[in-house]
């Protein structure tokens, strides 16, 4: 394990009292715990976006405050819908973004996870999809966004305006950050999307759950799913070597409190299974055990060794000081079992291709 971080699914509720933020102070506690977790050594801090809830949901303000309170780790989300975004806009925010906090970004996009507003991208004015979970707007708005923030200019100079000599008459979008593409992620829920996101020269962020029963385990699909990315990237020609997340809910019970918590987890080493916006899904277990049983199991776990970069969940609701804890007890007792050091530099950077 080359690097890990936490993702945050950014949960508030209405603020009357511990456990249930409001949005404002589940904000600011959200870059504490990135305050707390750059000063362990944790590699990164990523959040989840979500619209119509009581959930982050614009990522950019958060992640620009939080980079500029950091100094190592990168700041990124796992994963902005793309069906709810203006490409070009978004391309304007990434690249400044990246620009302020000397390339420590890691954003993970995708079509997104089912949200409770029933086609709620049509209501931020993105209509004309043909698909009932809005795929083809996703991909749409990648395909535009990638272009932008790659340098491919994306309006014409309007010479009623004047011409500069020398100015070309096609204009990018500015501001522009070479090489923020690959600092990019797409969030694949099947083996299928992983290929796809291969050809289009992204970062590789393997869901949270994956939309495919197969009668294997969550972690041997997943492996197989990361297999087929690498396979499809080499073939591809890409000139760079590309990383890999994947993402856990685990807790090293080194405290009363955690035995409180997650004693009832213990010992739950099923994957789920079920329905998510009408397709068959896979479930990763959570992992709540003390260090050692922790570093067993999760030294078997194909995914996590086939990957470079492992995403713990973390309970965010539960304030700064908790939250800190799970991080430094993973840093502390697992992680460095299973080939992790802290981060002193700044971000990984491309995980080898064999």
């Amino acid at each position: 394990m080359k690097a890990f971080g936490f993702l945050s699914f950014g949960h508030y509720g209405h603020g009357r009292g511990p456990g249930d933020p409001d949005a404002g102070q589940a904000l600011k506690d959200a870059v504490e715990i990135a305050v707390g977790a750059d000063e362990i050594g944790v590699n990164g801090a990523y959040w989840r976006v979500h619209h119509f809830a009581r959930q982050a949901a614009s990522p950019f303000p958060l992640l620009a405050a939080a980079g500029a309170r950091t100094s190592r780790i990168e700041v990124g989300t796992g994963v902005i819908d793309m069906r709810y975004e203006n490409p070009l806009y978004m391309a304007e925010e990434v690249a400044a973004l990246d620009l302020l906090t000397d390339q420590r970004i890691a954003i993970g996009i995708s079509r997104g996870s089912p949200e409770q507003a029933k086609r709620g991208w049509e209501a931020f004015g993105y209509t004309g999809t043909k698909d009932p979970r809005g795929a083809d707007i996703a991909r749409a708005h990648a395909a535009r966004f990638l272009e932008a923030v790659r340098g491919i200019p994306q309006a014409e100079l309007d010479p009623r305006n004047g011409v500069i000599p020398g100015e070309p008459l096609r204009l990018r979008v500015e501001p522009h950050s070479p090489g923020v593409d690959r600092r990019l992620w797409w969030g694949a829920a099947t083996r299928e999307t992983a290929e796809w996101t291969a050809r289009q020269g992204l970062n590789l962020m393997s869901s949270t759950l994956l939309t495919e029963v197969t009668g294997k385990s969550f972690s041997d699909l997943q492996a197989e799913q990361i297999q087929r990315y690498r396979e499809a990237w080499k073939q591809a020609g890409h000139d760079w070597s590309p990383r890999v997340s994947v993402s856990r809910s685990i807790f090293p019970i080194v405290s009363q409190a955690d035995e409180q918590l997650f004693a009832l987890r213990a010992g739950d080493d099923q994957d789920h299974y079920g329905i998510i916006d009408g397709l068959h899904s896979t479930f990763g277990r959570t992992y709540a055990a003390e260090p050692d049983v922790l570093i067993e199991e999760l030294s078997k776990d194909e995914a996590i060794k086939a990957a470079d970069t492992l995403m713990l969940t973390i309970p965010s609701q539960l304030g700064v000081d908790y939250n800190v804890h799970v991080l430094q007890a993973f840093a502390e007792h697992v992680a460095p079992a299973l080939g992790w050091k802290p981060n002193t530099e700044g971000p990984v950077t491309g995980y080898p291709v064999d």
